[in-house]
């Protein structure tokens, strides 16, 4: 009851702030950043070097009314075969730009739904990406998995290809829930899938759940999560569902009255944190969890945790490249958004230019700020001699930070020695400690719930 109290009085159940996947995030984004910087920040890649790819697919066989990701569905394989062709056209075109000896540590495959591709394209599409940025040992090629829109052999085309980490999305198993929110997906066809990837000798598997979906209540996301454990997933992402209605049209199907309160949304996701917790996992930042062995708890003990769009990741490569419409890349000089539209993606690539719309350089303390909230969320702690050491950044600017957040959130974080520290009780604040380091305007962008 304290701590609930506490909570209240900080603003975490009013609060809506970003998830600082980046920083800034992207409503900072602008038109200053086009294609000439793009193509400029590629080629000051150094030789030799490895990379991180993200590969966009942005259809789907049917729409789910939670999802606000920009997808587009279609019943017919026909313009997803078309951007098929667009995206081998801009691998080609990147490969003109690409300095010498480039490699990949991370590749990934998002929607979308990449697995609507037939093997054919699958193989095809790897085959691309290989012969332009070959894998670097130890390099990770992990794919977004839709049970209801995949077969053997399309798996069988993933497995050949490489594939060695697949992501499966769960939402919920609650079938009640499921109708709410568009999205049926049967615990026993997920369980299928699960063991057929693995059949195909993938060795890890990933899994994503939602809580503060309409109806659900601590007993039915409890039995979800238990049915999600049965099939062992190496990694959980257990996401705070966003009702964002005036941002995605399709949510208005969702009834806004059986949205959870965020009081309510903080119980369910203790009840599925301390689920996960019990059953052997480690707590990964403020929404994932991991098995000991799996690489993102390595990296968090070694202090290698990082943050990126996908979330938690302990890639550490410096520069991840986009493909795709509405993809962003980030490289040590900034980011860059390729077009959202599909067509507008496309014609850019067929006239041969990359289709970057909108980005931003880093200038000022973007670098230092941007490691500072990466700290936050990655490690619930922040170094001023760390910070001192890596930016050369100056005392007094550290310093006043850190002793502002201090402030601001006074008797939930712990400021001794240099050192900012959130301890278990403050961490559903995370993300709202997270914004006193950011320095943008907050005021015109539309951000998820705090909790």
């Amino acid at each position: 009851m304290m701590q609930d109290t506490q909570l209240t009085r900080l603003g975490l159940f009013d609060a809506k702030v970003p998830r600082y996947t980046s920083y800034p995030t992207a409503p900072h984004f602008s038109a200053t950043v086009g294609e000439a910087d793009f193509t400029r920040w590629i080629g000051a890649i150094p030789d030799g070097a490895e990379i991180s790819l993200y590969l966009h697919v942005p259809f789907c066989r049917r729409l789910c009314w939670f999802c606000a990701c920009r997808t587009q569905g279609t019943t017919s394989d026909d313009p997803v075969l078309a951007y098929v062709r667009t995206l081998h056209q801009e691998i080609a075109l990147l490969a003109r730009h690409l300095p010498r000896g480039v490699r990949l540590s991370r590749l990934h495959w998002g929607g979308g739904t990449p697995t609507m591709l037939p093997a054919d394209a699958i193989h095809a599409l790897a085959r691309a990406i290989f012969d332009v940025v070959p894998m670097a040992e130890g390099g990770e090629f992990s794919v977004e998995i839709d049970p209801n829109e995949v077969d053997g052999a399309r798996l069988d085309a993933l497995a050949e290809a490489g594939m060695n980490r697949a992501s499966i999305g769960v939402q919920d198993f609650d079938a009640e829930i499921q109708k709410v929110i568009g999205r049926d997906q049967s615990y026993e066809l997920t369980r299928e899938v699960a063991e057929a990837i693995r059949a195909r000798g993938v060795a890890s598997l990933n899994m994503d759940i939602l809580y503060g979906l309409p109806f659900q209540t601590p007993a039915r996301i409890a039995d979800s999560v238990q049915k999600l454990l049965s099939l062992s997933p190496d990694r959980v992402a257990l996401y705070g569902y966003a009702h964002v209605p005036w941002m995605s049209r399709r949510q208005q199907m969702i009834p806004s009255d059986a949205i959870p309160t965020p009081q309510e949304r903080l119980r369910l996701f203790e009840t599925a944190r301390d689920l996960f917790v019990t059953d052997g996992y480690d707590e990964i930042g403020i929404d994932h969890f991991a098995l000991p062995p799996d690489g993102l708890a390595v990296a968090q003990k070694a202090g290698r945790l990082r943050r990126n769009f996908q979330g938690y990741t302990d890639d550490t490569a410096p520069a991840l490249i986009g493909l795709g419409a509405s993809s962003i890349s980030r490289f040590p000089q900034g980011y860059a958004q390729n077009a959202p539209a599909t067509a507008a993606h496309t014609a850019a690539i067929r006239e041969g230019r990359f289709s970057t719309a909108k980005g931003h350089a880093f200038q000022g303390e973007d670098l230092l700020r941007a490691r500072i909230i990466e700290a936050v969320m990655c490690d619930f702690r922040v170094d001023r001699a760390a910070l001192l050491r890596d930016f050369g950044a100056d005392f007094l600017t550290v310093d006043r930070m850190l002793s502002d957040a201090a402030r601001r959130f006074e008797g939930m974080v712990e400021l001794k020695g240099g050192v900012l520290t959130i301890p278990p009780a403050a961490r559903p604040l995370t993300r709202m400690i997270a914004r006193t380091f950011d320095a943008y305007d907050q005021t015109k962008a539309q951000h998820s719930a705090a909790i």
